[in-house]
């Protein structure tokens, strides 16, 4: 398990409100020395206050929030957080008591959702994924690329970032549910050309919609990030026991019915590093070298499963009787 020492204590320098219910924070080192590089697409952990008395780093005191300023200033970060009233209680705490000159624990920024380079972009957001986007619209302004976004929410004041986003024109079409129903996204994804890359964050019905609709077409390629675990299927059958090796010592550890392969590897004084435990951060990323994967995260593209070489330990289990990890 991460703990607090994978984190780097950062000093709030600005708070804003971005809409309704959203809040934007800016963070410096104290110290006043440069931050850890980060691309288009990355996020941080940042830790609940309760993790400090604790001494710990437990998910539940965890959330990851995407990086929305701009990566050439490496002397600060810029997170926004939308608040929800029935989330962990991080994003309550940093709206209500986090003002400019406290300090958050946070880790170096994860990229789970890179901007690949392509001619032409159509991004898709839904209320507050708007902000690992925010960063690409301007990358792919400075690459001279093709691009447009198409942002939706359910009401145009809790729709955060749109005075920012009048500076690109045209390019940006926002379109209020109240105002307009739902994103047209049967005709968005119409245009997609095969050099499409075609980005999407928002809630899971937005993304869920897009990847249906995007799997009918299949034209240009599909990103899509999750801030919720991916709804899973019903399992066919209940979770067998299963071994795991560990490469670099030949060790083997059993995994239970209903145990994750982290809590099994923890019980047995193996250290993973991990963050969120829902299959959604990937900072418990592991790679195997042999056995085959249920794959349950909400991470790897579909071609990824596929390949098998890679599986989130936190919720990600075997559909062999044993797995090979490069542990």
């Amino acid at each position: 398990m991460a703990t607090l020492a994978d984190r780097t204590a950062l000093e709030v320098v600005a708070v804003r409100d971005e809409a309704a219910e959203v809040r934007s924070f800016e963070l410096v080192d104290p110290e006043g020395g440069l931050l850890p590089e980060w691309e288009p697409g990355a996020h941080i952990d940042v830790l609940a206050p309760d993790a400090v008395t604790a001494g710990s780093a437990d998910n539940e005191m965890v959330r990851q929030y995407s990086l929305c300023g701009n990566p050439g200033d490496r002397r600060r970060y810029r997170f926004a957080v939308l608040r929800e009233e029935n989330g962990r209680g991080v994003s309550r705490f940093l709206h209500d008591s986090v003002e400019a000159g406290a300090r958050l624990l946070v880790s170096a920024p994860r990229n789970n959702f890179p901007l690949v380079a392509a001619p032409r972009y159509v991004f898709i957001a839904g209320g507050i994924g708007i902000t690992p986007l925010l960063p690409m619209l301007r990358a792919a302004a400075a690459r001279g690329a093709d691009w447009e976004l198409h942002y939706g929410g359910r009401r145009r004041e809790r729709m955060a970032f749109l005075g920012e986003l009048d500076g690109h024109g045209e390019r940006v079409r926002a379109l209020p549910e109240d105002e307009h129903g739902l994103l047209p996204l049967a005709g968005i994804l119409d245009t997609a050309r095969p050099d499409t890359a075609v980005y999407c964050c928002g809630p899971e019905p937005l993304l869920a919609a897009v990847e249906r609709l995007w799997g009918e077409r299949r034209t240009g390629t599909l990103h899509i990030e999750r801030f919720q675990p991916r709804p899973q299927e019903p399992a066919a059958a209940p979770d067998r026991e299963f071994e795991v090796r560990l490469a670099t010592t030949g060790r083997s550890v059993r995994v239970g019915p209903g145990q994750s392969i982290m809590d099994a590897l923890g019980a047995a004084g193996v250290d993973v590093p991990s963050s969120c435990r829902e299959g959604t951060c990937a900072s418990c990323e592991t790679t195997v070298l042999d056995g085959e994967v249920e794959h349950r995260d909400s991470v790897l593209t579909e071609d990824e499963r596929v390949n098998g070489s890679t599986m989130m330990l936190c919720v990600s289990r075997s559909a062999s009787p044993r797995l090979v990890l490069d542990l």
